[in-house]
């Protein structure tokens, strides 16, 4: 509680809640508002955007399909999905999707979506889409952390269950682990949830309330309560056959093959610390839920706030609480000058340049004196600069993030317009001094 009263003001989160168990036992805690400014307090049993702690929910139920003998870890998935009968990934097995060893990578994971989000059909139609790229890997020779691997075992268990994958999560897991305040993003709009705030210049801005995506559901779409979520975590510590075998636990939490020692089927792995866990993170929430299995202990930690780069961070927040929470010491995130620094330096490009494009002007008679080889390449260097800043800051840049730019605008919305103002401004300086000098020649 301390700690939370100290790091939560630097993070610019609104609101958070949290969830601590052992042994089965649960404490359960919030802090801020659901929304910035509204007054409606976060609870304990308020719901969040879980974002790709998701994937655990995706990979239990294909555990209980393989249970159920209806489907086989080591099957290519063109026997299951007739999209992929005849696709370049055809032969990718479940064990590999799982475990993120596909072949897909991480870009194409990220890449835009159909139209039309929340359509019945729109998880179907997206991973029709994804039958038809070709892995830049060979399966199981390469770890690559896809989104578009749990969409495709979403669309799985929709195939051979008959049911949507909000209905199915909902009927097989959420209820018998009694998840009250929490349901799947089924399309529909949701009041309720804590609302999302993503980073703006320094600060946070609030979310469009807006209805919630089918797509992104097997990958990042359940929705639960810090109190729900403990729950999930016990019942996947208790060592017991219930929704699942324990046989099945066990395996989602160890290595999935060699090629993939620091993750299991939906859970990230750490052999040294014995933690298992894993992150969130969704326009304007992050999410982080681990446990200690061989303690029987757990953390979970939903913000209602994304990071920004350096400037209103949450990882310190969340890391901070579930260190603590499982009884280690924390000794902070550092400065994050890396991320800072960054920012900074993106923040003062497109400044720099409307400057330039002042002084440009002021010289232009400067400009159109110049003449020979050395004026001419002074006068187009410029001009092939800055288009190759232009491809760093709105390709380069997002793809470093494993993210097209339009994809990061949703995250970093503050940062995005940064690059975007670089990049015009950059060329709009050299095309002006071009336009200048031979605009006053004879």
């Amino acid at each position: 509680d301390a700690f939370i009263a100290r790091e939560m003001p630097a993070s610019g989160a609104p609101g958070l809640a949290y969830a601590v168990v052992k042994k089965g036992d649960i404490r359960a805690d919030a802090r801020g508002e659901a929304l910035k400014g509204s007054g409606e307090a976060v609870t304990p049993d308020t719901p969040f955007l879980l974002g790709s702690v998701s994937k655990s929910f995706t990979a239990m139920a294909v555990m209980q399909l393989v249970e159920a003998g209806k489907v086989d870890l080591d099957t290519g998935i063109g026997r299951y999905l007739p999209m992929f009968a005849d696709a370049p990934a055809r032969d990718v097995t479940l064990r590999q999707l799982l475990s993120h060893t596909s072949g897909l990578s991480t870009l194409q994971g990220n890449q835009t979506h159909v139209d039309n989000p929340r359509s019945a059909d729109a998880l179907t139609r997206q991973v029709a889409r994804i039958a038809t790229w070709t892995p830049p890997h060979a399966p199981g020779t390469h770890w690559a952390y896809s989104n578009a691997n749990y969409l495709i075992l979403g669309a799985l268990i929709e195939r051979i269950s008959g049911q949507d994958y909000a209905s199915y999560i909902t009927a097989h897991i959420l209820k018998p682990l009694g998840m009250t305040h929490s349901f799947v993003s089924d399309g529909a709009h949701h009041p309720g949830m804590a609302r999302g705030h993503v980073p703006w210049f320094g600060g946070k801005r609030a979310m469009a309330d807006a209805p919630t995506g089918r797509i992104m559901a097997p990958a990042g779409g359940v929705i639960a309560s810090a109190r729900d979520v403990a729950r999930y975590l016990g019942v996947m510590m208790n060592g017991r056959d219930d929704v699942i075998r324990a046989q099945s636990k066990a395996m989602m939490m160890q290595p999935a093959s060699d090629v993939s020692p620091y993750y299991g089927f939906g859970w990230n792995l750490d052999p040294e610390s014995g933690a298992v866990y894993h992150s969130g993170n969704s326009p304007g929430v992050e999410t982080l839920v681990s446990m200690k299995p061989d303690a029987g202990k757990g953390a979970v930690v939903l913000v209602n706030a994304a990071g920004g780069m350096g400037f209103g961070d949450t990882v310190g927040l969340r890391v901070g609480i579930a260190t603590l929470a499982l009884g280690e010491e924390y000794d902070g995130p550092g400065g994050n000058w890396g991320p800072k620094s960054l920012y900074l330096a993106i923040a003062i490009v497109a400044p720099l340049f409307l400057i330039g494009i002042v002084l440009a002007w002021r010289g232009r008679n400067a400009l159109r004196a110049k003449s020979g080889a050395f004026g001419r390449f002074s006068l187009w260097f410029p001009l092939a600069a800055t288009l190759v800043m232009a491809w760093v800051f709105v390709i380069l840049i997002p793809h470093l993030f494993g993210t097209p730019i339009a994809n990061l605008y949703r995250y970093q919305p503050d940062m995005t317009l940064m690059l975007i103002a670089g990049a015009v401004t950059g060329v709009a300086w050299a095309v002006l001094r071009l336009g200048i000098a031979y605009s006053g020649k004879r």
